[in-house]
This record gives structure tokens, C-alpha cells and sequence, in this order.
């Protein structure tokens, strides 16, 4: 069995998405028990994701599968990702979502490595993390696809994470100070982050005791200035910087001395390409 991040029901979900009610060609064709081969094959270089939820897609279709790519593994163009062989009705039913899993989570995984790469570049090696900004109803690929980049979540979702944007703030009366003590008294295990604009701002709300400061759209000149700033503080906060960072600019945020790299670019990324070859098996 192979070792899928989504469970069986999940999986089945995807395929019934595409055939609620069979396969209306396959079956008209009248080929559907005849045997044959299916193979995946990467069409240029990238970071895999979603190979091994394909494998078992094909498994439970009654398919005998190899796997030669797992998830995180980067691999050239030409990479053989995975073959399957089985009938054509289970063939033809797995196919396109499987196929289209891949490239959409490899092409998630890969724009997450690249960032990565160039974050590492700069030395200081901040952390990279991923908002919980993809496609409503994905988070599940999504999160697998960047943690097989090697950036991880950022938050995700609202249940686990403290994150108090200016829109929260302008709900509470009196000093944010005592608010934000009250916070992590009650919730001593979570690391208390509040998004500013502005660096002066920033450095009061770190005063007032939040854990991360989270710069939202800041320049890398400004970046540095208030990772300069803060490092001089009584308890300096972690820095993260967010808004608008992608592959062009990680490097150079990196350089800022910011702790932490937050990112959505990841999810807009294109798909990375797989070529599917199917065939008939020959008589004898």
C-alpha cells in the first residue's frame, strides 16, 4: 500500500469528481478490460508532489504500480515519476486526476523549493513559511505540496495559530498591553504574532509583548531598518516579513536578518508538466 497523505476517501472523492457516473467512452468503446500500461514521466525539472496519492489511486483501481519519485524528491526532465499497469477502464478512470494532481502540486512544491533555495542563499537561513492563502478547499494538497518544498505552514487555518491583524485592534478599548498579556496568559503554549504597517508601530506593540512582529509590505530597506531596531530592544521579538515576497526578492529579505519569510507566491505558481503515455498491451 502506498503511503498517501490523503486518506482512501479523499482519494475516491477526487476521481468521483471526474466520474460521477463512469466512464461513458471508455465503456462505449468496449475496452474496458483489456489490459494495458500507464506511465508518468516528468516533462521538465521540479520539486514531486502528489506521487505517491496517484499510486495509490491506481492501486485501489486494481493496478499494479511503480513508484520512482516521492514526494519532495527533485527530480530532471525525463524523470520517470510512476507506471502503472491494469485494465483500461481503471486506467482511463485515474488518469487525468492523477495526472492533474501532480502537476498541480509539483508545480506548488517546486515554486516553494525555489524560494527555499534562495532564502538559504543569502546565509542567514530565515524560515519559510506559507499563508493559508490557496484556492478555498485545497489546503490539504497545498500543504503537502509546500512542505515538499521544504517551506512550511504558516498558519493553517484560524483555530491553532494567534495572529492579531489591525482589524482585531480596532475592536479593543483601552492598552493593548493588557489585552496582549491577558492573550498569553490564557494561551501560554502559542507564540503571539501582530501584523503591523508602519515600523514605529511595530516596535510598540513589541514593547507591549507580542512574541513575532509581522511586517506587512514592507520594503527590504525598511525590513532591515526594523530588524536593526528591534534586535536593540529589551526582549527582542522574531521578525517576519510578509506581503509581496516571491522567488525575485527572497534572497534579498533573507539578507534583512528577518526571521521568518512569509509567502503565498507558492500557490499561484503554474503547474509543472507530467507526460502521460498509455498503451495497450501486446497479445502474448
Amino acid at each position: 500500500m502506498f503511503d498517501s497523505a490523503l486518506d482512501d476517501g479523499e482519494l475516491e472523492r477526487l476521481l468521483h469528481e471526474d466520474a460521477p457516473y463512469g466512464d461513458l467512452t471508455t465503456a462505449a468503446l468496449g475496452i474496458g478490460a483489456l489490459p494495458g500500461k500507464i506511465s508518468f514521466v516528468a516533462r521538465a525539472a521540479m520539486t514531486v508532489c502528489g506521487s505517491e496519492e496517484a499510486a495509490r489511486m491506481f492501486e485501489r483501481a486494481g493496478c499494479r504500480v511503480r513508484l520512482f519519485a516521492l514526494r519532495g524528491t527533485r527530480v530532471a526532465a525525463g524523470a520517470p515519476l510512476l507506471d502503472a499497469e491494469g485494465s483500461a477502464a481503471a486506467m482511463h478512470r485515474v488518469w487525468k486526476t492523477a495526472q492533474t494532481l501532480i502537476e498541480y502540486a509539483s508545480g506548488i512544491a517546486s515554486a516553494a523549493a525555489q524560494i527555499v533555495d534562495f532564502a538559504n542563499a543569502a546565509g542567514t537561513g530565515p524560515a519559510v513559511v506559507c499563508s493559508r492563502k490557496n484556492f478555498p478547499g485545497t489546503r490539504a494538497v497545498a500543504s503537502l505540496a509546500i512542505g515538499a518544498g521544504g517551506a512550511c505552514a504558516h498558519r493553517l487555518g484560524l483555530s491553532e495559530t494567534l495572529l492579531v491583524f489591525a482589524e482585531h485592534r480596532g475592536f479593543l478599548q483601552g492598552d493593548l498591553a493588557q489585552h496582549l498579556a491577558r492573550v498569553k496568559r490564557q494561551h501560554p503554549e502559542k507564540k503571539l504574532v501582530v501584523e503591523v504597517t508602519s515600523a514605529d508601530e511595530g516596535l510598540a506593540i513589541a514593547r507591549a509583548g507580542a512574541d513575532i512582529i509581522q511586517l506587512e509590505k514592507f520594503s527590504v530597506e525598511q525590513t532591515a531598518a526594523f530588524v536593526a531596531a528591534a534586535r536593540g530592544l529589551a526582549q527582542p521579538p522574531l521578525v517576519a516579513a510578509a506581503g509581496g515576497i516571491n522567488a525575485s526578492n527572497a534572497a534579498a529579505y533573507a539578507a534583512t536578518g528577518a526571521d521568518i519569510l512569509v509567502t503565498s507566491a507558492p500557490y499561484f505558481a503554474a503547474p509543472a508538466e507530467v507526460k502521460v503515455v498509455i498503451a495497450a498491451a501486446k497479445p502474448g
